[in-house]
């Protein structure tokens, strides 16, 4: 084996895996997300439901919030309890099929979010600080496009 070789399986051998590096900046961001969030008693899991449903108004699910959240639809039955408890969230009846349950924000919904928008957008920036708006779009761009790779149902 040349040395060339060698130094490259020597470098590729010392760096943590492409998804041990991922799990370590997820822990990092809810980390910094749960503490920006201590004082209004939201934590990082009920702020990302909180914003998907800020995206996506009258999901029609906890199941479907769940799946958009990253948690499992019996988390999310709780975290769902939890937020409606707050006033944050409401379930309104479906106009179109009374047996199903639309899931949307309220006004303090989207007052808490509106509060902590500026500072979670800081924490994006600090982030991705160390790279420049090509690097920031390309990012954005693997990221989304791995989320979209592996959008199927896990195996059982």
């Amino acid at each position: 084996m040349s040395s060339a070789n060698r130094v490259l399986r020597d470098r590729h051998a010392a760096r943590p895996s492409l998804l041990y590096a991922i799990k370590q900046v997820e822990l990092v961001v809810r980390a910094h997300l749960d503490e920006l969030l201590k004082p209004s008693g939201v934590t990082a899991l009920q702020y990302t439901a909180l914003t998907v449903l800020q995206r996506r108004d009258g999901l029609s699910s906890s199941a479907e919030l769940a799946r958009n959240s990253f948690v499992t639809p019996q988390a999310m039955a709780d975290l769902v309890a939890g937020l409606e408890r707050r006033g944050l969230i409401r379930r309104d009846r479906d106009p179109h099929n009374r047996r199903r349950l639309l899931l949307s924000l309220t006004d303090a919904g989207r007052v808490l979010l509106a509060e902590h928008e500026s500072a979670v957008r800081a924490l994006e920036e600090q982030m991705v600080t160390e790279l420049n708006l090509t690097e920031r779009e390309a990012f954005a761009d693997y990221l989304n496009r791995c989320r979209a790779a592996l959008a199927v149902e896990p195996p059982h």
